[in-house]
């Protein structure tokens, strides 16, 4: 028996009581992730993104794991929310115009100490004083590091189009301001490398791409750590009481981890290991997060039909975006139908040895995004399931 229909035969049997759709995690495969980004990380503490697990259980167990500390959240709503329930270390990764939110954050002491907030531009300075609505909290703030590679004088980027700051001395030119104005604290610099981090490097018939691919991200490597070190020093220089310098993602623990002016990584993927993240040298994990969908039909010979199943997941659209049919191995999708948003044929020798009602797994893209789709998560350890943790959905938050 191969490792996978041995963890087939495992899923089958801890959810052998309940009916799918469902969703699981493994525990054992999400300890043993966690455990490899701490390794990766070697002793830099790693910082989790909330948006890619969504369960708050969960965030809680791998922030138990000495080496974890902190969150980085998604939304200034979800941030909140995860403060009041305890969370004391929340990165807001992206800038928010929520006024309604930022006022109910100037207005109380507890959020106020456990909230940063993320900004790349003094014209969010302007939004979050006009929303504070007589709340005079101290605002904790991050600036955000454009790390795209830029070539041949601009002409040429690589990387994703997020923060406007790309030199030290336009991230000086905002501390600047953060420093001067009242009701602001600035305490930390961010840059998520994901062109680094987020792309895959050993795609599985993709030679040339592949060694492109690595080319690509070895150059810029190299160029984002000296530039990366220039700011923060121009930084420190502003504001010598910075608390923490954050980088990388799942794809690149090590190397971001291995620069001196980064002092916390940033990952989350790397948990659940969807199928985004199965392409990489850097790193072999385990897939610990996958759905089940239910045989509802048999069209034929070499073909079943179950319920569901077209999770898109977001990002330019491909068929890597699609989750695909795991367990048993050797199923596929019809060309003409894909994954569909109420039924799905799959095609394949294992087709004919399925049975009405029997469970297919499937792995997803992206790794949160699975949990806008269950509301419960079913904790699998061995072969049995252990507990349930509800997700966001679960709870009623639906944050984006």
């Amino acid at each position: 028996m191969t490792a996978r229909a041995s963890d087939r035969a495992r899923y089958d049997r801890a959810t052998a009581h309940l009916d799918a759709p469902l969703a699981i995690v493994d525990l054992d495969a999400f300890d043993a992730n966690a455990d490899d980004l701490l390794r990766r990380a070697a002793g830099k503490p790693v910082r989790v993104a909330s948006k890619s697990v969504r369960c708050r259980a969960l965030l809680e167990r791998v922030l138990a794991k000495d080496g974890f500390q902190g969150l980085m959240s998604f939304t200034l709503a979800e941030s909140l929310w995860l403060a009041r329930s305890g969370f004391d270390d929340v990165l807001l990764a992206y800038p928010s115009a929520d006024r309604a939110g930022y006022a109910e954050l100037a207005a109380d002491p507890k959020l106020a100490a456990a909230v940063t907030v993320m900004i790349d531009d003094p014209a969010q300075l302007d939004l979050i004083d006009a929303a504070r609505d007589g709340g005079g909290e101290v605002v904790r703030v991050c600036l955000e590091l454009d790390t795209s590679l830029k070539l041949l004088g601009g002409r040429i980027r690589v990387g994703a189009l997020r923060s406007p700051l790309h030199s030290p001395a336009q991230v000086a030119d905002l501390a600047r301001a953060v420093v001067r104005r009242p009701g602001f604290r600035l305490v930390g610099i961010m840059a998520y490398e994901g062109h680094i981090a987020g792309v895959g490097d050993d795609v599985a018939g993709r030679p040339l791409r592949s060694r492109a691919v690595r080319l690509m991200q070895a150059t810029a490597r190299r160029e984002l750590a000296e530039r990366r070190g220039a700011v923060v020093r121009a930084v420190r220089a502003v504001a010598p009481d910075l608390e923490f310098v954050n980088g990388g993602g799942t794809g690149s623990v090590q190397h971001t981890a291995a620069e001196d002016a980064v002092t916390e990584i940033a990952a989350g993927s790397g948990l659940y290991v969807p199928r985004l993240f199965d392409n990489y040298t850097s790193f072999t994990g385990r897939p610990a997060a996958l759905f089940a969908m239910p045989v509802v039909r048999r069209p034929g010979v070499g073909v079943v039909t179950v319920l569901g199943g077209g999770y898109p997941a977001s990002g330019a659209p491909g068929r890597d975006r699609l989750p695909v049919p795991y367990l048993p191995e050797g199923l596929s999708y019809d060309p003409q139908e894909g994954p569909g948003e109420v039924q799905t044929p799959l095609l394949g020798a294992p087709a004919d040895d399925l049975l009405i009602g029997d469970k297919v797994w499937f792995r997803h893209a992206k790794a949160g995004e699975l949990c806008e789709r269950f509301d419960v998560l079913h904790l699998v350890e061995g072969d049995a399931v252990t507990g349930t943790a509800p997700t966001y959905r679960g709870e009623g938050h639906t944050f984006l």
